[in-house]
């Protein structure tokens, strides 16, 4: 099994892009991958430009996910909605192939420094993701990143890994 992972972030020092890689972490008898989202951006998302054609890069990504039978994406959270660069390649991806997603098992995921853990932005992913056909069994957000994530050990808070693990676990059950 191959599985694709990445933070919907640009940032260097993206917290959900280390959340993404922590599940892919899960999945040692799998093929995994970390993708980065730097390596798909692409201009602002206008008819204007769709005219001129659709970017390589933009191509590059829906061949990856194409690629993988599972896909993890953290959703990272600005200003309460979704990174702009992330709603940018999923404007670009939709326009090309509506459906890139069709039928592809994605385990969405999100975090962030306040108590709330990106959940509006899991929750807005889940909801554009699915319309492109995704399918999302299970969800999991972290809060409060910095006082539950230790780069060395994980989640670092007992329960919070619990629920992590056994939504890992549920996800892995619909495969």
């Amino acid at each position: 099994m191959k599985v694709v992972a990445f933070g919907g972030s640009t940032s260097s020092t993206s917290i959900n892009k280390e959340l993404a890689a922590l599940a892919l972490s899960y999945f040692k008898d799998s093929q995994t991958e970390l993708i980065d989202l730097n390596t798909y951006t692409a201009p602002i998302f206008s008819v204007d430009l769709e005219k001129q054609g659709y970017p390589d890069s933009i191509k590059k990504f829906i061949d990856k996910l194409a690629q993988a039978d599972v896909v993890i994406c953290s959703s990272s959270e600005h200003n309460r909605d979704l990174t702009a660069a992330f709603k940018n390649i999923l404007d670009w991806s939709s326009r090309i192939e509506l459906k890139f997603l069709k039928d592809k098992p994605v385990l969405l995921l999100s975090t962030s420094p306040g108590g709330y853990g990106g959940k509006n932005a899991l929750d807005k992913s889940k909801m554009i993701l699915e319309s492109f056909g995704a399918k999302i069994p299970q969800t999991f957000s972290l809060p409060k990143y910095f006082d539950n994530f230790d780069p060395a050990i994980g989640i670092s808070d007992s329960e919070l890994k619990n629920q992590f693990e056994q939504t890992l676990q549920d996800f892995k059950a619909t495969l």
